[in-house]
């Protein structure tokens, strides 16, 4: 009898330790399902200049290698990636191109992440503030600041008046049509140091006096989108520190944008592929994802 009793224990708890594995086994096959991913925003977020294209949209000029894709493929996520180049805010709710629909027309209830870099072209602020600021340097021979001198505040005004507004909407407008989803708006990394680097000149043709001010323009613009991030519930991605280092004016390897001249990309003052890896990187690191 006292056999047979042990027998009958051994036997249940080989049943009971196989139910188990039985159970851990479907509990593996049964994983969570991916995450439901929408990417919107603009060229830095399409990654426009890096190669190769998505050819399924090519009038946004799309990386099939960008930070969505990046961070999609690290993560298992479904992708719809309806980022576009030279978007601007009101973009995300308008159609950009004929043929183009508006980018949150890719959100639904069932959307589970959404990431959103966008604002720069808004008032054409980052071609505008670029392109007065490299014709002002090269007349003045990196002289000076006579960008700033001409422009003072025009871009910071703009910048206040108009962008800040368009962000705080178009975030709404996100949560809103993906109300189940967690938004991030991505902030731009730096395209210029902090001081002037005379070896960069010949790249960037930015005065000395100038390269503080486009700087001081572009972090304006990304504590405008950490405002309305704040304001709209959405999580804030800020490059301010792990984009320190990796400008325009640095080395190729070590950039993470691309100069105006002298660069690798299609696209000048854009991130590269490495660049836009870090965005990846960064951007998981912030949402705890991976």
């Amino acid at each position: 009898m006292p056999k047979r009793t042990l027998h009958h224990v051994m036997t249940a708890t080989i049943a009971a330790a196989g139910a188990l594995a039985l159970s851990a086994g479907g509990a593996v096959a049964q994983t969570a399902a991916p995450l439901d991913y929408v990417a919107l925003g603009d060229s830095y977020g399409a990654g426009s200049g890096v190669l190769p294209i998505d050819l399924s949209s090519p009038l946004c000029l799309r990386s099939t290698v960008n930070y969505p894709h990046v961070l999609a493929s690290a993560t298992g996520a479904r992708l719809t990636d309806v980022t576009c180049g030279a978007a601007e805010t009101k973009h995300l709710a308008q159609s950009q191109y004929p043929g183009v629909a508006p980018q949150s027309d890719a959100l639904n209830a069932d959307t589970d992440l959404v990431t959103v870099t966008i604002g720069g072209n808004d008032n054409s602020t980052f071609v505008s503030a670029l392109t007065a600021c490299a014709s002002a340097g090269v007349l003045s021979g990196g002289k000076g600041s006579p960008c700033k001198d001409k422009k003072g505040t025009h871009f910071d005004d703009q910048i206040e008046a108009n962008t800040y507004p368009a962000l705080v909407e178009a975030l709404r407008n996100v949560h809103a049509k993906a109300p189940g989803a967690r938004v991030a708006a991505l902030g731009y990394p730096w395209i210029m140091p902090a001081t002037a680097d005379p070896s960069c000149f010949l790249k960037l043709p930015v005065a000395s006096g100038d390269v503080p001010y486009l700087r001081g323009i572009q972090a304006h613009l990304n504590a405008v989108i950490a405002r309305a991030a704040a304001e709209t519930g959405t999580t804030y991605v800020d490059f301010t520190q792990v984009s320190e280092g990796h400008d325009a004016c640095k080395a190729s390897g070590t950039r993470w944008i691309e100069p105006l001249v002298f660069g690798t990309n299609i696209v000048p003052v854009h991130p590269n592929a490495l660049g836009e890896r870090r965005m990846a990187e960064h951007a998981m690191d912030v949402l705890g994802l991976g």
